[in-house]
C-alpha cells in the first residue's frame, strides 16, 4: 500500500468519526469550496454545497488531502465562470505564516542544499549558492513551539493593537484558526468590510503593516532648523509609535537599545548620543503638547530612520496578497492539513492566548488528532530531520536511510511531509 493510500484512509476514518464536530462556517451555502486530492496535487475548486450534509458526505467519500472554502460570498458559488458566480462580497482574510518572516529558531530546524553542487546550510536559503553561485535550492522547513508562538503573538498583536482599537471590531467579528501547519488564519466578518475592493483592502494592509507610512503626515517635521516630533495624544500610528518609544526607553537596558538601533541602521556615535539623552527624551515625549525633539547629532533623516525601524517593530507580519485577494480560499476549520495530519483548529481569542498546537493539553482544542501509543516503523528518505518536540516528547534528529519506530501521530506527520516511508 502506498503512503498516500494509507493516509487517505486515515483521513477518511477521521471524517466519518468526527464530521459532527466539524464547524459550519457562516453563510456556508454561499461559499466556494476547493479540494486537493491525494492522487494529484491539483486544486479542484468552483464547488458549492446547498447544505452541510452535502459537504460532509463529500469529505467522507473523497477524504481530500486539503480542504478550503472561500472568504467570498456568491449567489452561485459552484459556477466555474468567475463572472457568473454572482459575487456578493468578501470577508477580510489575514494569514500569518512563519514562512513569511525570519525567526531565530529557523537555524535550529530549517536547512537548505544547493541542487547543483550539494552545498548545505542552516535556516533560510541565500539568494545564490556561496559555492557554485547557482540559484536553485531545496529548502526543508519545519516548525517548533518557538516559531509557532511568534506567529501566535503576531495575530494577537494584530487584533489587540489594530483591529479592536483602530477599527472598532469585537471578538464576535473574528473567526480565528490554527492552520494545521505553520501559522494562523483570521477572518473579519463584517458587512461593511465585505464590500471593500482589492484596492481598499490594500490600503488597510498598508495601515496594518505600516507600509508607506508617512511620518511627515503624522507630524514629524523640521522648521527653522528645529525638529518637531509626534504627539501621543493623537490616535492611530502616532500614539503607537510614542508608546513603543516609551516602552523601549523605560523597559530596555542600554545594551538592548543599542542592539535595536543597530538593527535600524544607526551608527554607534548616533546610538551613544541617543542613549545618553534617553531620560530627557522620555520626559519630552511623555508631555501632551508637541515638543522639540532635541538630541545631539540627530537630523531629520536620523529621526526618520529610527522611527521607520520602530514602525516595522509595531506593524503586523501578514501575507499581504492573501488579504488583498477577494477570491482567496482558506483552510476549512476542523479539516485536516495534508502536510502534517494536524487539524485546522478553530479558536476563540481567549483560547488563543494559551493555545500551544504541538503540546496542547485541552483535548477539545488539540490539533494532533492521530495521537496514539501504538508505534510504527519508518525509513527516513529525506537528507535529515531536525529534533522536534511534540506532545512533550523529543524525536530525532534523523538522517536519510535511518530506520526508526515512532508513535502513530509522529509517523503520520513524517508521511504527510514526505520525509519517510513505511517499512
Amino acid at each position: 500500500m502506498s503512503e498516500n493510500i494509507y493516509l487517505k484512509r486515515l483521513f477518511q476514518a477521521y471524517y466519518k468519526e468526527q464530521n459532527s464536530k466539524i464547524p459550519i462556517v457562516h453563510l456556508h451555502d454561499k461559499r466556494e469550496f476547493g479540494f486537493i486530492p491525494w492522487e494529484k496535487p491539483i486544486m479542484i475548486r468552483h464547488i458549492g454545497f446547498e447544505n452541510s450534509d452535502e459537504f460532509f458526505n463529500y469529505l467522507i467519500k473523497n477524504a481530500p488531502r486539503h480542504v478550503y472554502s472561500s472568504g467570498s460570498l456568491y449567489s452561485q458559488p459552484g459556477n466555474s465562470n468567475i463572472n457568473n458566480k454572482g459575487y456578493l462580497g468578501c470577508d477580510f482574510i489575514i494569514d500569518i505564516d512563519v514562512d513569511h518572516f525570519d525567526t531565530p529558531c529557523k537555524v535550529d530546524h530549517d536547512f537548505w542544499y544547493c541542487k547543483e553542487c550539494g552545498k548545505e546550510g542552516k535556516g533560510l536559503p541565500p539568494k545564490k549558492c556561496p559555492k557554485c553561485k547557482k540559484l536553485k535550492f531545496t529548502h526543508i522547513s519545519w516548525i517548533c513551539e518557538k516559531c509557532l508562538n511568534i506567529a501566535k503573538e503576531e495575530i494577537i498583536k494584530l487584533i489587540n493593537n489594530f483591529l479592536i482599537p483602530d477599527f472598532g471590531y469585537r471578538e464576535k467579528n473574528f473567526s480565528i484558526a490554527f492552520s494545521g501547519h505553520r501559522g494562523y488564519h483570521l477572518k473579519v466578518e463584517d458587512d461593511r468590510m465585505r464590500q471593500l475592493s482589492s484596492e481598499n483592502r490594500r490600503e488597510i494592509v498598508d495601515y496594518l503593516t505600516g507600509h508607506n507610512l508617512s511620518l511627515e503626515i503624522l507630524g514629524l517635521r523640521e522648521y527653522s532648523q528645529n525638529i518637531y516630533g509626534l504627539l501621543k495624544e493623537n490616535v492611530g500610528w502616532e500614539k503607537k509609535i510614542i508608546f513603543k518609544l516609551e516602552d523601549m526607553l523605560t523597559n530596555s537596558t542600554p545594551l538592548e537599545i543599542e542592539h535595536l538601533l543597530i538593527k535600524f541602521g544607526l551608527n554607534k556615535n548616533i546610538i551613544k548620543s541617543f542613549i545618553h539623552s534617553k531620560d530627557d527624551f522620555l520626559e519630552t515625549i511623555s508631555k501632551k503638547e508637541r515638543n522639540l525633539w532635541i538630541i545631539p547629532n540627530f537630523t531629520l533623516t536620523t529621526w526618520k530612520k529610527l522611527l521607520s525601524g520602530i514602525v516595522k517593530e509595531i506593524g503586523a507580519e501578514i501575507d499581504k496578497p492573501v488579504s488583498v485577494d477577494i477570491h482567496r480560499l482558506i483552510r476549512y476549520p476542523g479539516t485536516l492539513h495534508g502536510k502534517t495530519g494536524f487539524k485546522v483548529q478553530e479558536l476563540t481569542l481567549k483560547e488563543l492566548y494559551t493555545f500551544n498546537p504541538l503540546n496542547q493539553s485541552d483535548n477539545l482544542l488539540d490539533p494532533v488528532v492521530f495521537k496514539s501509543k501504538n508505534t510504527q516503523k519508518l525509513e527516513i528518505i529525506e537528507k535529515k530531520i531536525p529534533l522536534i518536540n511534540i506532545k512533550e516528547d523529543n524525536f530525532g534528529p534523523y538522517i536519510q536511510g535511518e530506520r526508526i519506530e515512532v508513535p502513530h501521530h509522529i509517523a503520520v506527520l513524517f508521511l504527510c511531509k514526505g520525509v519517510a516511508k513505511t517499512i
